[in-house]
C-alpha cells in the first residue's frame, strides 16, 4: 500500500476531498478536476494511483475478482498515512472507484460521497462495452494511449479488464452494502453511459441507508467530469457544501 503515487492540492483543511479513480484511471487522467473542485469547495484535496496504476507500484496478476472490496478495505489505513481520518473524508469516486468508495463508507463513516458512473452489480451491456475495450487495447490503440499515463501499462489494463470478464464476475453484487451507509450522498450519471444503465442509479437511491441526490446528465458518457464538466464542478461543490457546517468552514477557511 506504501509508495502509492499521491498528489495532495490545495489547504490542509479538516475536511478532505478525496478521489478514487475509474478502472483505467490514475492521478494524471483526473486532468485539472480535482484542482478545480477543490478549489469550488475550499477544501484539500487528496488524489492518489492505486497499486497497479499510474506510477504506483506493480499490482499481483491475476486480480480476484473482489478486487474493489480489497481496495475499500485499505483506503482507512492510506489516508492515516497521510494524516486524514476517513470519517472526515468526502470520497469522490468514478466507476470503480465509487464502487470502493460505497464499499469503504459501508464499513466506516464518512463525511460524503459523490459518485460519477458508479457500479453495485453487473450487467450484460457493460460486460459488452469491457469486452470491447479489451480488443480495442489488443488491436486498436488503446494500449498505447494508456502506456503515456501508466509505467506497467499491461497491469493497469488486465487488472482491470481480467476480472470483469471472468466469469465468476457475472454475479459480482454489492446492493448489500447500501443499508449500511448512513453518509450522504450525490450520484451523477451520464445518460449515453456505455459501461452503465439508470438502473445502478435507482438501486442506491431506494437501498441507501442515508439521503441520496442524483443527477442525470444528456449528452454524457462514462465520465461526467470531463464531458460535462462545468455541471459536475457546480453540482459537486455545491452538495459538499451543504455538508459543512459552519463551524466546518471557519476551520477549513
Amino acid at each position: 500500500m506504501y509508495g502509492l503515487e499521491t498528489a495532495s492540492l490545495g489547504a490542509d483543511t479538516r475536511t478532505r476531498l478525496v478521489f478514487l479513480h475509474e478502472g483505467l484511471g490514475c492521478v494524471a487522467l483526473w486532468r485539472d478536476f480535482p484542482a478545480r473542485l477543490s478549489a469550488a469547495c475550499g477544501l484539500g484535496a487528496f488524489v492518489y494511483s492505486r497499486a497497479g496504476y499510474g506510477q504506483s507500484p506493480r499490482t499481483q496478476l491475476p486480480r480476484k475478482v473482489t478486487y474493489m472490496q480489497e481496495e475499500a478495505a485499505l483506503l482507512p489505513e492510506l489516508l492515516h498515512s497521510h494524516g486524514i481520518e476517513l470519517a472526515e473524508a468526502v470520497l469522490i469516486g468514478h466507476s470503480d472507484g465509487a464502487s470502493i468508495a460505497l464499499l469503504c463508507a459501508a464499513s466506516q463513516p464518512v463525511r460524503g460521497l459523490v459518485l460519477e458512473a458508479p457500479h453495485v452489480f453487473t450487467e450484460a451491456s457493460g460486460l459488452e462495452s469491457i469486452a470491447l475495450a479489451r480488443e480495442v487495447y489488443l488491436n486498436g490503440g488503446l494500449r498505447e494511449r494508456l502506456a503515456r499515463y501508466h509505467t506497467d501499462v499491461e497491469a493497469a489494463f488486465w487488472g482491470w479488464n481480467g476480472p470483469w470478464l471472468d466469469p465468476d464476475f457475472r454475479t459480482w453484487n454489492i446492493e448489500s452494502a447500501l443499508s449500511l451507509i448512513r453518509a450522504p450522498m450525490l450520484v451523477i450519471q451520464g445518460a449515453d453511459d456505455e459501461y452503465g444503465t439508470l438502473a445502478q442509479v435507482r438501486a442506491i437511491a431506494a437501498q441507501a441507508g442515508g439521503p441520496v441526490e442524483t443527477i442525470v446528465l444528456d449528452s454524457c458518457g462514462h465520465a461526467p467530469h470531463k464531458d460535462r464538466a462545468e455541471t459536475v464542478i457546480e453540482s459537486a461543490a455545491a452538495f459538499v457544501r451543504s455538508l459543512m457546517s459552519s463551524e466546518d468552514r471557519r476551520h477549513s477557511s
